[in-house]
């Protein structure tokens, strides 16, 4: 057996290759950021090329970081920012058609909006799970073939190939048009129960199937690496899942009731709900896990869209910070938030109000306000948004989770992870491997291979580097939820 296994870890800013062996080590890390585009307002695209650039680059310098060669990489797994929609000629370099759309895009709210008051909400979320919002890809490669010139024709003609970017990245690899069953339940086109394209689906948003890539499920030969570097050909590609699925998988949230949440760009709680899928009453979405062994193992899944991103607003739009890390020591030069509230909706807001239009918003602001201040109630609106996830969670899984493990950038923040504990009044545990979404792909790609055993041999092998137990008196808790409650009611009417 091969030394190792390369996780790809495709993200919203930036690009990572990571090399994890058995004992779950990592040996090589390398990261590399990519431009972000907003030719309009609520429009957010990247160049495809500067992806494939950017794995590229971060694939190498982990290798050589390392001191790997290509013949010590036993297999490959992808994981990736979900729901961004790709469109490509089918040729040998997989040529883009346009830039991608990005998950954050707002583009489609008026054609969303026109399928809601259609009635058709109860419909498609019965079918995929989903709620309709611009955030999922149907609408986006909607948008794609009517407006970019000659898309539909050459699409009828089977000349393009749609994927998210998962499949765009296993095309440059392999050659192959292939994705996996949780990507392809985040693009609101596939069928939750046959886990495969739904035709009525696709007839309404008036997709022809050529265009789709292959379904298939967790853990499996995707297709074998082919020109990759200096790679030799033939490494197989067998891990692939979204980046929370691959997080939750990650986190070894095996088990029915187990919840994680990941603070990247934004913050994406997931609930394991077994084996059959559980239908949100309180506007979260049902999504696949993973599907091993012909099993299929569903999740409910909050997304808040803005979570590492209000740091990085502060850091960029506003500047009062010199870095996204020293948010942590601003905000804790301060007891309090000074009464600042701040609902960081930048890129509208998401589960459970669902509000594509909505704004930030910023409450509570004095003579006496500072940027500490501010720093402070950024941070605890990350920490709020996530309270209301797992709130509707525990009301549709009919039983609160009794600890929450945290992974991502943001998780680091001793302070909002405090906070975060405070507010919902459990554990939170946040991992010694912070990597999770690209240790879960690892780990689907390794037990492919059969470089790990089993879930069991796996669950074995996580640890956890910090605990933090509530310590807000449940008052106090009621007071910061309902202050928060009023201040989200203000962004919807201003929305």
């Amino acid at each position: 057996m091969a030394k190792y296994i390369l996780a790809i870890d495709q993200g919203t800013t930036s690009s990572r290759a990571i090399l994890f062996d058995a004992s779950l080590q990592i040996h090589g890390k390398a990261t590399a950021e990519f431009p972000q585009h907003f030719p309009k307002p609520g429009h957010v695209e990247h160049d495809l090329a500067d992806i494939w650039d950017s794995v590229c680059t971060s694939v190498r310098q982990a290798m050589a970081q390392s001191g790997a060669r290509g013949q010590d990489i036993a297999a490959i797994g992808i994981t990736n920012q979900r729901e961004t929609t790709c469109l490509w000629h089918r040729d040998a370099q997989a040529t883009p058609l346009t830039r991608a759309i990005v998950w954050q895009d707002r583009r489609t709210s008026a054609e969303c909006e026109a399928l809601r008051r259609k009635k058709l909400g109860g419909w498609i979320a019965k079918k995929t799970g989903l709620v309709i919002d611009p955030y999922f890809s149907a609408t986006k490669l909607q948008w794609m073939l009517k407006n970019v010139s000659g898309a539909a024709k050459m699409a009828q003609d089977g000349k393009l190939a749609f994927g998210t970017i998962d499949s765009y990245l296993l095309y440059r690899l392999s050659g192959e048009h292939r994705t996996d069953v949780s990507n392809a339940s985040r693009t609101m086109l596939m069928d939750l129960k046959t886990c495969d394209w739904d035709p009525e689906l696709l007839k309404l948003f008036r997709i022809p199937k050529s265009v789709l890539p292959e379904i298939l499920p967790s853990a499996t030969e995707y297709g074998k690496t082919r020109r990759f570097l200096d790679f030799p050909d033939g490494i197989p590609i067998t891990g692939i899942a979204g980046d929370q699925q691959a997080a939750l998988f990650g986190q070894t949230c095996f088990s029915k009731g187990g919840v994680k949440c990941t603070y990247g760009t934004g913050a994406f709680a997931m609930l394991n709900t077994g084996h059959k899928p559980v239908f949100s009453k309180n506007r979260l979405v049902t999504t696949v896990a993973w599907k091993l062994g012909g099993q299929t193992t569903y999740a409910l899944e909050g997304s808040s869209f803005i979570a590492g991103a209000a740091v990085q607003f502060l850091r960029d739009g506003l500047q009062l910070i010199p870095s996204s890390p020293s948010v942590e020591a601003l905000a804790a030069s301060v007891e309090d938030n000074g009464g600042v509230t701040f609902v960081p909706a930048l890129s509208g807001l998401g589960a459970p109000h669902w509000v594509s239009t909505a704004t930030g918003l910023m409450t509570g602001l004095t003579r006496g306000t500072t940027k500490a201040h501010v720093a402070r109630a950024t941070l605890e609106g990350i920490a709020f948004q996530v309270s209301e996830l797992l709130t509707a969670m525990a009301k549709d899984y009919g039983s609160k989770p009794k600890a929450l493990k945290v992974d991502g950038g943001a998780s680091a923040d001793d302070l909002l992870m405090q906070f975060q504990a405070d507010l919902l009044g459990m554990r939170v545990t946040r991992a010694a491997i912070m990597e999770t979404t690209a240790l879960g792909a690892a780990l689907q790609a390794g037990l492919a291979v059969g470089y790990w055993s089993g879930l069991d041999d796996i669950a074995t092998r996580w640890k956890a580097s910090r605990a933090f137990e509530s310590k807000m008196k449940p008052t106090d808790r009621k007071k910061r939820l309902d202050k928060w409650a009023r201040a989200v009611e203000a962004v919807k009417l201003l929305s």
